[in-house]
């Protein structure tokens, strides 16, 4: 239409009408304005963290005395020193970057925090007068145990005493926790509440007095500080004493021809050569006469095991069952004898036994009820024994019987 000026299409009347509530509204007060607070973090060393400032009504707010337009800069609090404005990072550090939505939202990244990124970081708008909200970078780290300050394996005298030391870093600052491995109690002795018993144990340092050999095992130092994951060492407990031999049966009988067992129990540390012999000093070797076994009972027992087959005479007598180690040596002693089985009746007395059952099948058949003086079945003892006179009269008897016969034969 004649006398209406436009611009790119739009009526430039238009235009001006924007300008003008442009103008009205920086007039009213609108000035950019946090949307919502900085939020702490805390994040594991090495990870990556982020920090999210939203500004409102930021956009052509112009900077009083400057022809500018505010900006949003990034501030580490603590070294004043300024990281990043607008979308620019300002600071010589590779890690850090700052991304922007186009609208109202900008967000600083460090990528792979490092223990001296930890502090407080500000989001400022350089309004008039300046604005600004802050928040806190927490850096964890996970622990870990520091190995040279930290026990290694250790070995002392039974009766001596041990002291465990374990160390570790991180932050927060690690706890240590102790516990033994197979579970058992951490003896404590010589406090004031004398000896006592605790399945774990807390601090950097555990002292082990008047040791014994049921304490042995392997010990383990557990460093937690709440940042996964936990990290522990093993410590194992050396308790070095000679050999004790212990024989649950001295005497052992068996019969000939059949096979035996011997058995000893050993307690030695360190680790003992076991082996037997013969009463003469002879060593016994495994063959198909002897065959030797170990079994571990413990960390530091052993039963020995000795078996003898097809026994013979030349088998019976003494057998010696001897632990060595580098600090002694003892010996258990076996003797082994014949063991008689049962006695079985031979066949020539098998056939005493037949004579007699038919003789007495006859005197039966020729006397009956009739003769008096014989032993009639309600006459038998108890268990089968004769009445006492049982045997006079099976005798008298007998004799008329054999008289008997001999006329008839005659």
């Amino acid at each position: 239409m004649a006398g209406e000026h436009t611009r790119g299409g739009r009526p430039l009347a238009r235009l001006l009408v924007l300008a003008v509530l442009h103008v009205n509204f920086i007039a009213l007060g609108l000035e950019p304005d946090f949307m919502f607070p900085l939020e702490n973090v805390t994040i594991a060393q090495g990870r990556d963290a982020m920090f999210t400032c939203v500004v409102n009504n930021l956009g052509g707010y112009r900077v009083s005395g400057d022809s500018a337009t505010a900006r949003v800069a990034w501030i580490k609090a603590d070294t004043k020193a300024i990281l990043a404005i607008h979308e620019h990072v300002i600071t010589n550090n590779a890690r850090l970057s700052v991304t922007h939505n186009d609208y109202n939202t900008w967000t600083l990244n460090i990528r792979g925090v490092k223990r001296e990124d930890r502090g407080q970081y500000m989001c400022q708008v350089n309004t008039d007068p300046m604005k600004m909200q802050t928040a806190f970078l927490e850096v964890v780290i996970p622990p870990d145990i520091i190995y040279e300050e930290t026990s290694g394996d250790m070995m002392v005298p039974e009766g001596g005493s041990a002291k465990l030391v374990c160390k570790a870093r991180g932050f927060p600052p690690p706890k240590i926790l102790w516990r033994r491995e197979d579970g058992g109690d951490i003896i404590s002795r010589g406090g004031p509440q004398g000896k006592t018993k605790v399945t774990s144990l807390e601090g950097d340092i555990v002292n082990l007095t008047k040791v014994t050999r049921s304490e042995m095992g392997a010990y383990l130092c557990i460093a937690a500080n709440g940042v996964p994951p936990s990290v522990s060492k093993r410590i194992m407990l050396h308790v070095h004493f000679h050999p004790l031999v212990q024989v649950p049966n001295q005497l052992v009988g068996a019969p000939t021809s059949t096979d035996v067992t011997l058995q000893c129990h050993v307690e030695a540390s360190p680790k003992a050569i076991n082996y037997w012999t013969r009463e003469n000093g002879e060593m016994i070797i495994s063959n198909d006469k002897y065959q030797m076994s170990e079994i571990n009972s413990s960390a530091y027992s052993v039963q020995m095991r000795l078996i003898i087959k097809n026994i013979h005479r030349s088998d019976l007598g003494g057998y010696k069952c001897i632990s060595k180690n580098s600090i002694g040596d003892a010996e258990g002693n076996i003797r082994l004898y014949e063991m008689e089985l049962p006695h079985h009746k031979s066949r020539d007395d098998d056939d005493v036994d037949s004579v007699k059952e038919e003789t007495n099948d006859v005197h039966s058949s020729l006397q009956g009820s009739r003769w008096e003086g014989g032993l009639r079945t309600q006459d038998a003892g108890f268990l089968g024994r004769p009445p006492p006179g049982a045997a006079t009269r099976s005798t008298s008897y007998a004799t008329f019987l054999i008289s008997t016969l001999v006329y008839v034969a005659w």
